[in-house]
């Protein structure tokens, strides 16, 4: 039986009760069977509504997405920035992130949960979750299941009060009374502080009275900062929480205002912060902004790794927010049945969604879930799509997708779709977008293990798109499997990796075994190759890459996972090089700038110098630190006399070819549909590896010993 989740398509605005295969649990990570969770009204209506308008009207509500688009049209051409961003809008987005339930399975290296163990998580709207450990809590017994799902976005009020360091006695302002707001009202009162709840809706503001807060309507005429100075005797308010969500500036002008000199405000829903220097010099108030549920939150190494934070030095860590919400909510000082204006079955979700958008005056909606045996399927057919029974004739290619990522399914499948390949499956380890892939490009069922691909007998040939770190252990089993592999860049992450990979090759009969380099199938760069070979002389090339910023914090550069932007990316313009040059590398030398300061991460400002066998040279210029309207690459290549210019794989000059001067492409075309296709009719017609291994383990090989040249400051010599 397939995990039932909600899903909103952002491009076309339609909300889906999608069948995906249940996930599989990962290490530091829970496998949790749902029993209600809350739908945020603010956050997921906000989402709903922006994913209903107008193409116009998203592009308006991003204008900073807008400047990367025009940005990426100028360097990459119109119709590749167009697919990218159809392609980004096409992602299904998992509504959700109040969730409670109960543990099914617990995953490798988690402490403390066992299985049955009831816990508050913020996973989303489907019935099976998985959930890093640290974003979950275990509820206690008083409370019940429908109550715990209010704790995760209680603690999104709790780490606010907790910014404002509120003392007993004091009195605070809530800006804003719907979930967030009225449950920040009730840990204030239970925190001995004085409120003055402040929102345009009557009956929110009879469920703050109701709690104990003074109200003040901000939509009748009743002045909100008078109010508050008459309760504070006209000193003001000592903080401000501001839980709204409104687009003008008068909120935060109105909580300066209510402020007495030196008060607090923070802010933790979404308002205008164009702040008047006025309000804040004269009283010298301090802002803050509140960051989600608190410390730990999009800390990869809290969250993913499960690292916590040392209590005596982090006193609330996220979780630990959670847990506090709900010894609240078991004490009886936090009552969130009020909060509920209805509940639905989880398998009546748009009807829920209906009603969340139709009529703003509802507080909390509880989606229920049934209580019958957790769903284990991980192998979901394609609604619609046809089943693949045998591979049939020999050259008959039937391939599995391994990962289902932005790439895969912006360019892999794409592509793929275009030969005579048949796709049978595709595999995530979540599930959704492993289930919206094989709905999207024909495949007959979709996986959360991956597994199942390489046992299926039906399957000859599989695409790995993972993370970096999985591709050597993938690669093997594939190959040990006797079947084809392509895998995208980098073929390993350390020479020991590499090895292990070249044994299971060599143990290999007549499988092809392809690396995703896919810039050497670009036009251009046959063409380039085409004109170097008249040359007798050697070569000098200069491949400058305008590669971006990617956060510090990213698994791309963590060595164990990603291995670094050089060998997870670099690799690439080292393989294009040898490809037109016709040579393996023999050595290489690198420096950068900087180092692992926080700011500059190794590798993200490099120069790799290569030395050729044929005594070609070549300069890698890999650099994190340009203008993103630069063309991203730049290839200048200088021969006998003679130069070559590429131009972000789009326009290529000459100087000095008898019968070459320029060719232009209508758009951008860095060989991904030709690797393809050529990858495929390789293995139909048994034709020779596209790419020798021996080159595959070369320019592999290179890109590690340009990261130990980078530390040791020395040529490195390469196999």
């Amino acid at each position: 039986m397939a995990v039932k989740q909600v899903l909103q398509h952002v491009r076309t605005g339609v909300l889906d009760l999608a069948d995906i295969p249940c996930p599989q649990v990962q290490p530091g990570h829970l496998l949790v069977q749902s029993r209600a969770s809350l739908i945020s009204t603010g956050t997921e209506r906000m989402l709903v509504e922006f994913s209903k308008s107008s193409l116009i009207s998203k592009a308006r509500q991003q204008p900073e997405r807008v400047q990367q688009v025009l940005d990426k049209i100028k360097s990459d051409g119109l119709l590749p920035t167009l697919e990218a961003v159809f392609n980004k809008l096409d992602e299904p987005l998992p509504l959700g992130y109040c969730n409670a339930g109960v543990v099914t399975e617990v995953g490798a290296g988690v402490l403390g949960y066992a299985v049955g163990d009831r816990v508050a998580s913020n996973g989303s709207h489907a019935e099976m979750v998985v959930v890093p450990a640290h974003l979950c809590a275990r509820v206690p017994d008083p409370v019940n299941d429908d109550h715990a799902s209010f704790a995760v976005i209680g603690s999104i009020g709790m780490q606010g009060i907790r910014l404002l360091g509120t003392s007993l006695g004091e009195t605070v302002a809530v800006f804003g009374l719907g979930l967030v707001g009225l449950l920040t009202v009730q840990m204030l009162i239970a925190s001995g502080v004085k409120v003055v709840g402040i929102d345009p809706d009557a009956d929110r503001l009879r469920l703050a009275e109701q709690f104990g807060a003074s109200v003040a309507n901000n939509a009748s005429g009743t002045d909100p900062v008078s109010t508050a100075l008459q309760l504070t005797g006209g000193n003001g308010v000592d903080g401000v929480l501001i839980t709204a969500s409104a687009k003008n500036d008068n909120i935060a002008h109105s909580a300066a205002q209510m402020s007495r000199k030196r008060g607090r405000i923070v802010l933790v829903g979404t308002v205008n912060t164009e702040l008047k220097r006025a309000d804040f010099y004269e009283k010298e108030l301090s802002f803050q902004v509140s960051c989600s549920y608190g410390p730990g939150r999009y800390d990869p190494a809290y969250e993913e790794k499960g690292h916590d934070y040392p209590l005596a030095y982090v006193r609330w860590t996220e979780q630990r927010n959670i847990e506090s919400v709900l010894q609240l909510i078991a004490s009886g000082r936090v009552d969130v049945e009020p909060l509920i204006s209805r509940r639905f079955p989880h398998s009546d979700a748009s009807a829920a969604y209906d009603v969340l958008t139709e009529d703003r005056s509802q507080i909390g909606i509880l989606l229920q879930y049934p209580r019958t045996a957790a769903p284990t399927t991980r192998v979901v057919s394609a609604p619609g799509n046809s089943t693949v029974t045998a591979i049939g004739p020999t050259d008959r290619v039937v391939a599995g997708i391994i990962g289902a990522g932005g790439f895969t399914t912006s360019v892999l499948l794409p592509a793929l779709s275009l030969t005579p390949a048949v796709l049978k499956s595709v595999a995530s380890a979540r599930g959704i977008h492993s289930a919206h892939a094989a709905t999207k490009f024909g495949a007959a069922t979709s996986t959360s293990d991956y597994r199942t691909i390489i046992e299926d007998q039906d399957i000859n040939t599989v695409f790995i798109t993972t993370r970096h770190n999985q591709h050597v252990p993938m690669v093997c089993e594939v190959l040990a499997a006797g079947k084809h592999v392509f895998v995208e860049k980098p073929l390993a992450l350390d020479l020991a990796g590499l090895d292990a990979v070249r044994e299971a090759y060599e143990k290999a009969h007549d499988q092809h075994l392809m690396v995703g380099f896919n810039r050497r199938f670009s036009p251009h760069a046959s063409k380039i190759r085409e004109l170097l070979s008249t040359c007798s002389e050697p070569s000098y090339m200069v491949m400058t890459v305008n590669a971006g910023k990617i956060p510090t914090d990213h698994w791309v550069h963590d060595p164990t996972v990603g291995g670094g932007r050089v060998i997870g990316e670099g690799c690439h313009w080292i393989d294009l090089m040898s490809f037109l040059v016709c040579s393996r590398v023999s050595s290489v030398q690198a420096a950068s700038i900087g180092s692992d300061t926080g700011i500059v991460t190794r590798g993200d400002h490099i120069s790799v110098s290569l030395v050729f066998a044929n005594g070609s040279l070549g300069t890698l210029h890999y650099f994190a630190n340009g203008h993103r309207a630069f063309p991203k690459e730049r290839l200048d290549v200088f021969c006998q006399g003679r130069s070559l210019h590429l131009d972000n794989f789009r326009k290529l000059s000459g100087h000095g070819w008898a019968n070459f001067r320029k060719r232009n492409l209508f758009r951008q075309d860095k060989g991904h549909r030709a690797e393809i296709a050529e990858f495929v009719a390789a293995v139909r017609h048994g034709s020779p590896p596209l790419i020798p291994f021996a080159q595959l383990y070369n320019t592999t090989a290179a890109s590690f010993m340009a990261m130990k040249s980078e530390k040791t400051g020395q040529r490195e010599q390469v196999e």
